[in-house]
């Protein structure tokens, strides 16, 4: 008999729908990620094709975070373990 995690990844792997699940990884460890400061001043809101959007509290953390990003989807692709996110786009 098959574990049943094994079960749920040969399906997600059969499916296509995994490589959808991974990105949603990045939602749920943005604030771990990124700290405490960033993720009180922003708000994910959907990863879709390896592109992640973020929600700033406002255009100076927009114009912040956009200089830091490189160093953000590095961080985050190290938490997932995997290199996912390969964009983010601050609103």
């Amino acid at each position: 008999m098959q574990h049943i995690q094994t079960a749920i990844q040969n399906f997600l792997k059969k499916s296509g729908l995994k490589s959808g699940v991974e990105q949603q990884k990045a939602l749920k460890l943005w604030g771990e990620a990124v700290g405490n400061k960033i993720s009180k001043n922003t708000k994910p809101i959907s990863v879709k094709n390896g592109t992640l959007l973020i929600k700033t509290t406002n255009p100076v953390w927009k114009q912040e975070l956009q200089i830091q990003k490189t160093e953000i989807i590095k961080r985050l692709n190290n938490k997932i373990k995997k290199n996912i996110i390969k964009e983010i786009r601050f609103k």
